[in-house]
């Protein structure tokens, strides 16, 4: 298993990975998988990762801003997605702990997640990772013109 950067080549695969958990309906808000550019300007340049098994890329995970305000400059929020066929072998806790080590070296002192309360999986992983519930969002948000909850989860860096 190997964690690197992840690139813009990279880009197709993980659409695929990120459009089977969008498939799932409890992954994320999002109904279709953007294109690179308008998912390049969403994410951390330099915080970007994904895991390869035998140079096949399995997995990726990536942190956005929660504010553009400087008060917030070391909050973010994570987002990871496996691929379905390799869930449940621990990668998503061996790139969600690289992420968390690569992530206090820039400075990022809280990681949130908004999860949806069905997303047992991605709790569980959460958790495994110093992850702690901290609100219930209630109809937070609508997806499919259906309202949905989500769990809000955060993890504090010991480093600051």
């Amino acid at each position: 298993m190997n964690i690197r950067p992840l690139i813009e080549i990279d880009y197709q695969i993980i659409a695929s990975i990120y459009k089977k958990g969008i498939d799932t309906g409890i992954a994320t808000f999002e109904t279709e998988v953007p294109n690179w550019n308008d998912w390049n300007k969403k994410f951390i340049l330099n915080c970007r990762f994904v895991v390869e098994i035998d140079s096949i890329v399995v997995g990726w995970s990536a942190l956005s801003l929660v504010s553009d305000r400087k008060v917030y400059s070391g909050v973010v929020e994570n987002t990871i997605y496996i691929d379905p066929n390799y869930q449940g072998r621990n990668i998503g806790k061996l790139l969600l702990k690289h992420h968390i080590t690569e992530s206090e070296k820039l400075g990022f002192w809280t990681l949130q997640a908004a999860i949806f309360p069905q997303n047992k999986a991605s709790i569980t992983l959460h958790k495994s990772c110093r992850f702690r519930i901290i609100g219930f969002r209630e109809k937070i948000a609508k997806r499919n013109g259906i309202w949905h909850d989500n769990i809000l989860m955060e993890r504090r860096s010991n480093l600051f």
